[in-house]
């Protein structure tokens, strides 16, 4: 039984745009990734590249355009390899409830609690995007 992250949070904008913040490569790299390739269907390997170093690979799981994705990370680090994450969205008059989840973390370690604080900045970072066109550069995202 591993460990999971959850986060529950409203976004001024629709889903459509949410559902391309997650998805789209382009949109990826506004607040998650320096640089990222994929294309939002099941059985598609993205690439999430954050340095060098940490050039990691996740592969579409679940797909609905406009309802969600999930990845399962197939090349990372040894804690992130066995964890799955993704974005549920709900429309809620026009705005979008997401659901976001990375689940199957193996241990309760340092990294785990690290990336749970890291995941809050990031999302916080998406919603600051699609609401107000806020773009963190890379080199400040936690």
């Amino acid at each position: 039984m591993g460990h999971s992250i959850y986060f529950s949070f409203f976004i001024k904008a629709g889903k459509k745009s949410v559902f391309e913040a997650i998805s789209q490569p382009s949109q990826l790299e506004k607040w998650w990734p320096l640089k990222c390739s994929g294309i939002p269907e099941v059985g598609s390997t993205y690439n999430f590249n954050f340095t060098d170093e940490y050039d990691w690979y996740a592969e579409v799981k679940s797909c609905k355009t406009s309802d969600h994705i999930h990845y399962k990370m197939i090349k990372s680090d040894g804690d992130w390899n066995p964890t799955t994450f993704g974005f549920d969205l709900e429309d809620k008059n026009g705005n979008t409830y997401m659901k976001f989840f990375h689940k199957d973390w193996p241990e309760c370690n340092e990294h785990y609690k690290y990336s749970s604080f890291c995941w809050a900045m990031l999302l916080k970072g998406l919603r600051d995007y699609l609401e107000n066109g806020i773009v963190v550069p890379f080199e400040e995202r936690e």
